[in-house]
């Protein structure tokens, strides 16, 4: 059986890289469309295009800029998303276009239950994860 290559709404990865933003803006849902036409993603755009430019995509982009939506330009590109506290490194795949780079960060650290010590509250049992 086949592999079957990747398509974005009937559209291929080719297809998709070759168009621009507003383009790309038509196939996406109504609140993604309406944030990257209100140019969201500017900022992020300039320094996707700088990368592209210097042809380095081992390069870091970092950015605060969570709510930019993954267009196609991105694909490959590493990010270093702030999660509030760090940047942390997202490099972008086919699979999450239309995404914003928030979604790919989590900025809570997962909650680990312990055991409460002598004397110590119940509420003292849930304890957040180190590192």
């Amino acid at each position: 059986m086949a592999k079957r290559e990747f398509s974005y709404k009937g559209k291929t990865l080719g297809e998709l890289k070759s168009m621009s933003n507003a383009d790309f803006a038509k196939l996406l849902p109504s609140r993604q469309k309406r944030s990257l036409l209100h140019g969201v993603n500017r900022e992020v755009d300039k320094k996707v295009g700088e990368a592209l430019k210097a042809n380095d995509k081992g390069k870091i982009i970092r950015t605060h800029r969570r709510d930019a939506i993954v267009t196609p330009k991105m694909i490959g590109l590493k990010f270093g998303i702030h999660s509030g506290k760090e940047f942390q490194v997202v490099e972008i795949q086919k699979e999450m276009l239309g995404h914003r780079l928030g979604e790919f960060v989590l900025t809570r650290k997962k909650l680990k239950h312990g055991k409460a010590g002598i004397g110590a509250t119940k509420s003292s049992t849930a304890i957040t994860a180190r590192g």
